[in-house]
Formats: structure tokens, C-alpha cells, sequence
């Protein structure tokens, strides 16, 4: 069986996926075979003190050493491992990948666009109407990236240093609310219909908590209804009577005031969650990089 890996290093999590490449008809498919997440919410650190603590930084290694020997127990053919926000501003970041690079994974630090285009790479275009126009909404713990894509191709794509670490940790500020306000009303005003897609662990669960379940769009309305509703629990309870994860019931609140504020600023009809992320868009990267090699 053929495999390939894809690392996400967030400012929240951890990620790797697994995937089973099958062959159809001359098209390759990707199977999620495993996937794990480990909160280190490497963030918390890098925001606060422009650098993660030797002993995250430890937990970071032994986190790749567990994700290499994974991979050679999977016969894993190749792998891309990516680290965002936490790791783009601690200015350890370059040493922790040189540790990690020690244990056999190569991590690559990128930036907000590529991510975003990293993202689109996962066949999200299939399932975008080629009339319409959308507004991309990726939120994580470090930043969040918005993108417009027209007629089925990418326009324009900005990163704000605005996520729901820093919001926790009171590393927001005004102003970066206000830029990321006006770039989405700038770049969504000329077009007479923008929707909405949004990815990441906690939109997806803020649509299951708004359609109890259903994967289809929601509205600003029923978004801010959701909010409104978790704001009356406390953490505890979000975690013990909502059944929410430890680190998403802190970080869920955050992430929907951001939702909400660029939904109002571009005046979104609704916003639809395809639930695909970075570690897709990865894996569908490397499907692509080999697929010549492998279908001849």
C-alpha cells in the first residue's frame, strides 16, 4: 500500500495524517488511514515571549521522533512536514528545526499564503460553484488567513497576526482587527455576492454545533445565536456539558469573534465548511508532485 505523511505544526496543535494513495482510473485518491493531534500549543509561548521554553521545545523533538518512527512503521513513502504562526515568531524557531531535523523530520516554516494555497491544493475547487465568489477563512491559534477566490482561481490572499492564542493571551490589538476589517472590505466590495468557506478544527465544530451534525452552511445570524450560547458557560462547563476538548473550549470563543467580525465586514450570505485543512492540501500536494512517476 502506498502512503504518504503530512505534519502540521500550529500554534495550537500538532497534527499528522496518514493517507492510503489508491489508484482509480488513472486518478489518484487519498484515504485517511490515521490521524493524531498533540495540544502543545506552542503559541502560548512564542506570543507572550517571542520565543517556545526549552522544555516545549523538548516536547516539540520527542513529538517528531514519535511522528518518523510512525511513519517508517506505516512505510510511509514520502512525507511534508509545515510549521505556521508559533514557529514564524519564536526566535528559536529556526534551532527547533534543526533538532527536529535531527531526528529525521524536516519541517518547513511558512508563511500565511502558502498555506492558504496549500489548502486550496486540496481539490477545494471541486467543490466551489466556478460563478461564484468566495472569501476563504482560515482561523488558527497565531493568525488568521483570508483569501478571495473568483471564478474558480486564486486572486488575492493577506495573513493577519490575529488568532485564538493571541486573543487569549491579550496579543491582539485594535489596530490588526481594523486592517483585517478593511482588507476584507476592500478586496469583497466590488463583487455583488461573496460566500463564505471556512477551515480549521474550530469552525467545523461550531457548524456541527449549529446544523446538530449537517455538513451545510450557516448564516451570520445562527453564528452569532452559537456564540451567544457558549458564551453563558463557563470553561468547565464547555468541556463537561458540551463535550468540548480541554484546548478547544477556550479557543472556540475567540475564533468565532473572529468569524463573526470578518462575516459582518464582508457582508457573507453564509459561510459553508468543506472540513479539509493544511494536512489535506499537503497530502493532495504530494499526491500531485509523484502522480506522474506513479500512474506511468
Amino acid at each position: 500500500m502506498l502512503r504518504y505523511a503530512a505534519i502540521d505544526i500550529g500554534s495550537n496543535a500538532v497534527r499528522l495524517l496518514i493517507a492510503d494513495i489508491l489508484i482509480n482510473d488513472k486518478e489518484l485518491i487519498a484515504r485517511k488511514n490515521t490521524l493524531l493531534r498533540v495540544p502543545l500549543r506552542l503559541g502560548d509561548e512564542a506570543f507572550i515571549d517571542g520565543e517556545i521554553s526549552q522544555g516545549k521545545a523538548e516536547k516539540m523533538v520527542k513529538t517528531c521522533r514519535a511522528f518518523k518512527e510512525l511513519m517508517e512503521v506505516y512505510n510511509v513513502k514520502d512525507y511534508f512536514a509545515c510549521a505556521t504562526s508559533a514557529m514564524r515568531d519564536a526566535s528559536n524557531g529556526p534551532a527547533i528545526v534543526n533538532a527536529c531535523q535531527k531526528e529525521g523530520v524536516d519541517i518547513n516554516i511558512i508563511d500565511g499564503g502558502r498555506e492558504a494555497r496549500i489548502i486550496y491544493s486540496s481539490h477545494l475547487h471541486q467543490v466551489l460553484n466556478p460563478k461564484r465568489v468566495y472569501l476563504y477563512i482560515d482561523v488558527g491559534g497565531g493568525s488568521t488567513e483570508v483569501s478571495i477566490f473568483a471564478k474558480g482561481k486564486f486572486v488575492e490572499s493577506k495573513s493577519f497576526n490575529l488568532g485564538t492564542i493571541r486573543i487569549l493571551d491579550n496579543q491582539d490589538s485594535p489596530e490588526t482587527w481594523e486592517a483585517l476589517g478593511d482588507w476584507v472590505k476592500e478586496h469583497t466590495a466590488s463583487y455583488k455576492q461573496v460566500y463564505g468557506i471556512g477551515t480549521g478544527g474550530n469552525i467545523n465544530k461550531l457548524s456541527r454545533l449549529i446544523n446538530s451534525g449537517a455538513d451545510k452552511p450557516f448564516s451570520y445570524e445562527k453564528l452569532l445565536t452559537i456564540y451567544h450560547h457558549l458564551e453563558k458557560y463557563s470553561l468547565k462547563e464547555r468541556i463537561l456539558k458540551l463535550g468540548l476538548r480541554e484546548d478547544r473550549a477556550d479557543v472556540i470563543i475567540p475564533a468565532t469573534e473572529i468569524f463573526l467580525h470578518i462575516m459582518k465586514q464582508a457582508n457573507l450570505k453564509n459561510v459553508f465548511t468543506p472540513r479539509v485543512g493544511l494536512v489535506d492540501g499537503i497530502i493532495q500536494t504530494l499526491m500531485d508532485k509523484h502522480k506522474e512517476n506513479i500512474l506511468s
